[in-house]
């Protein structure tokens, strides 16, 4: 009796391990393409068409992007890949230090660790996921090979984009700040994003693209604002092995605290640009 407890208990320990094994050898490549509108606003319509299409050129680096989500059953890591060549010759360093990072996302710890920089310093964002309350349509459509479904949800704009900030923002903030001094002014509406995302279930995993999670397959396809991401390439168990593990470079912050460190930082430049100019 003893004898077959001991061979029950080997078998269980090895089919325990092969089930790791198993989840652990599922990877899988994902490649997303996304485009924005350029919004010019009240300023744009003062512009020609020439105008425009001239800064549409200029930005195109910022407009138009290229990523690889690497994912396995329960972690995937989300960055954007490597241009050879800025053809229009705009390195827009101004941008770089409002774009996102390298994404680590572990769901099954609920656990975002994002790599941003700020004017040269390194910041590890560690925080939770997203929070995404789906719904799911019954419309159904062919993205590539795979049958998708379409799911959406809305959430506060500033949740989708709290590594991106304006000049614009900072005066929203500092306006904040000076009505909650006042006790007979409102509470500023919240701004929010429609989100529509098309899934696939032949990839059963709860991965997507940049902040977008939580839905029983595979992201394909993500509208938001005027962003939209399509995957446009998909590549299961590639034969050499991918590496994907949580970025550990930076100083450790949360996406609230990253924030207020970067509005400090702009005050601080808006206060010096002042000073200069009142010499």
């Amino acid at each position: 009796m003893i004898s077959n407890f001991f061979k029950l208990s080997f078998l269980a320990l090895i089919l325990l391990v092969s089930s790791k094994s198993n989840a652990q050898e599922f990877q899988g490549q994902a490649y997303y393409f996304s485009k924005s509108k350029l919004e010019l606003g009240a300023w744009g319509a003062r512009m020609s068409e020439a105008q425009k299409k001239q800064i549409q050129e200029r930005l195109k680096n910022r407009l138009e992007k290229t990523y690889v989500l690497n994912f396995n059953r329960e972690e995937s890591v989300f960055d954007e890949e490597a241009k050879l060549d800025a053809w229009s010759g705009a390195t827009d360093s101004w941008g770089k230090n409002f774009a996102p990072g390298k994404s680590y996302k572990n769901l099954k710890d609920n656990a975002l660790v994002q790599n941003q920089e700020f004017y040269g310093k390194k910041f590890l964002v560690k925080d939770e996921l997203l929070a995404m309350e789906w719904k799911m349509g019954t419309e159904s459509k062919k993205i590539g090979q795979y049958t998708c479904f379409k799911a959406t949800t809305v959430v506060p704009t500033s949740d989708l984009t709290w590594y991106d900030f304006s000049w614009g923002d900072l005066r929203a903030a500092q306006q904040k700040t000076s009505d909650s001094t006042n006790v007979q002014s409102n509470e500023p509406d919240i701004k929010l994003t429609q989100i529509e995302a098309w899934f696939t279930p032949e990839i059963p995993v709860g991965h997507g693209p940049g902040e977008y999670w939580g839905l029983p397959g595979l992201i394909l396809e993500v509208s938001a604002g005027n962003t939209i991401m399509l995957c446009s390439k998909i590549v299961m168990n590639p034969q050499e092995k991918l590496k994907i593990e949580a970025p550990d470079k930076g100083k450790v912050i949360t996406k609230s605290d990253y924030q207020a460190t970067v509005f400090e930082k702009m005050q601080e430049m808006r206060d010096n640009r002042g000073r200069r100019r009142s010499r």
